[in-house]
């Protein structure tokens, strides 16, 4: 890479998830973005929604506690790790439902974004029942 910088290696690799570049094909490009920005939390998110995608549900769990870890109040490092938990068979979700909760509440804007997130979930792995319960328990309350 000459004169990319690792900014635009990101928005780079967001818009060929948004344009519908399978998940597993930008595991990797996610991971080289992560091993090299290892405090970057919005990457370690997409990393971990990646894996959830793909089906790698302990690697999806890794991520997602090193995104909570680095940002507790981003609701979709919450939202990817309680579906890792369901998906891995671990308990204590209901704090992390919670937390969503009431972030979801205060900022409209964030609220919105999750509802985004949730269709592009649904829309890529139709009938993903983890997902569908984590939506149901963050919307339905």
């Amino acid at each position: 890479m000459t004169d990319t910088t690792l900014d635009d290696v990101f928005k780079e690799a967001l818009d060929r998830y948004q344009a519908g570049e399978p998940a597993e094909d930008l595991i990797p490009v996610f991971k080289d973005i992560c091993d090299r920005a290892r405090k970057s939390s919005p990457a370690w998110t997409c990393l971990a929604w990646l894996y959830l995608l793909a089906g790698k549900h302990n690697s999806a769990y890794k991520a997602a506690q090193k995104a909570v870890k680095l940002n507790p109040q981003d609701p979709q490092a919450r939202v990817n790790l309680v579906v890792a938990m369901l998906e891995t068979g671990q308990k204590g979700v209901r704090k992390h439902i919670e937390i969503v909760q009431q972030i979801a509440m205060a900022v409209p804007e964030l609220r919105d974004e999750l509802k985004e997130s949730f269709d592009d979930g649904l829309k890529r792995k139709p009938d993903w029942a983890s997902l569908e319960r984590v939506q149901a328990w963050v919307f339905e309350g």
